[in-house]
């Protein structure tokens, strides 16, 4: 039943990131043409923007399929990774892009073009119609994986941008103060910088095997010594394989007579249901070395 629940719900994530990059990559081609018809900054860094968002949903669209292929004897966790690697790029993507539409926006301050208002308002409304229907094929799925919910993230972006390009063109329609594009494409940025910062941070926890977000391995430590016939626990680490994935594995020095009683495999029973029942963080996939108390070796004098 798990197997499918979750086989449902890759299935159900690559269809909602194969219609969400479709109708991304029409409003791209739309915004590219209008960036050129109307002259407006605004309007074509929501255009690279949208690039980059365009290919983050193709590499998440890329991920959620190999996610799909089963283990092997090469690779024992599958393609698992893909989708933090997916999220890693698209949150750099996205970084290059907010940071490239700060520094020529403000070059533009000094030196504002002239901007069709008309067009600007028609391709923002456009793009912003475009983004909606993303968000609402993809909202089902965001907190399925950090893969899925860059994805939402990069089109939530995406209709901030355009409403950004629709408030630029309206001030300039009324006021002809051409400024507005240049300061609507320093908002956008300003929206997409922290978000693609915190994304990035989160991706690289997971690739750098720091410990799970929310859980306490001094806790963890403490619980499992606290288990009948536990003198101690050394080699304790924990991680992350991908979203809703964390591994656990340490070294459990036990009584003696624990061996002598043929206690050992109900310890590791109990061990492995209390990672993966008693704390916050969930843990399934643990892996105890048991060792009797007369076979410490010296790793007891690392502590992790």
């Amino acid at each position: 039943m798990g197997h499918n629940h979750s086989h449902d719900h890759a299935d159900n994530n690559r269809t909602r990131l194969a219609w969400a990059f479709c109708i991304t990559a029409s409003i791209l081609i739309a915004e590219i043409i209008g960036a050129i018809a109307t002259n407006s900054l605004a309007l074509l860094v929501d255009a690279a923007h949208m690039l980059t968002d365009a290919a983050g949903l193709l590499l998440a669209l890329t991920a959620a399929n190999l996610i799909m292929r089963k283990a092997t004897v090469k690779r024992t966790w599958g393609f698992r990774r893909a989708e933090v690697l997916s999220a890693t790029v698209q949150s750099a993507l996205l970084l290059a892009v907010g940071i490239y539409a700060a520094v020529d926006a403000v070059q533009r301050l000094f030196e504002p073009p002239e901007v069709q208002p008309a067009g600007l308002l028609i391709f923002g409304i456009v793009g912003l119609l475009g983004n909606v229907a993303s968000m609402w094929i993809i909202f089902g799925g965001k907190n399925n994986n950090l893969n899925m919910r860059a994805a939402f993230l990069e089109v939530v972006n995406d209709a901030l941008g355009s409403v950004a390009v629709i408030i630029a063109a309206l001030v300039i329609t009324y006021t002809g103060w051409m400024r507005a594009d240049s300061i609507a494409a320093l908002l956008i940025s300003a929206l997409i910088v922290p978000r693609a910062l915190s994304l990035l941070k989160e991706t690289t926890h997971i690739l750098l095997e720091s410990t799970p977000r929310g859980l306490d391995l001094n806790a963890v430590r403490d619980h499992l010594e606290g288990q009948q016939g536990v003198i101690a626990v050394h080699d304790l680490h924990a991680s992350q394989i991908a979203s809703n994935l964390p591994v656990l594995t340490a070294h459990v020095v036990v009584k003696d007579e624990m061996f002598d009683a043929d206690a050992a495999g109900g310890l590791l029973r109990n061990l492995q249901q209390c990672v993966a029942a008693h704390f916050e963080v969930s843990i399934e996939h643990s892996t105890f070395q048991i060792e009797p108390e007369s076979h410490r070796s010296s790793e007891l004098n690392t502590q992790c």
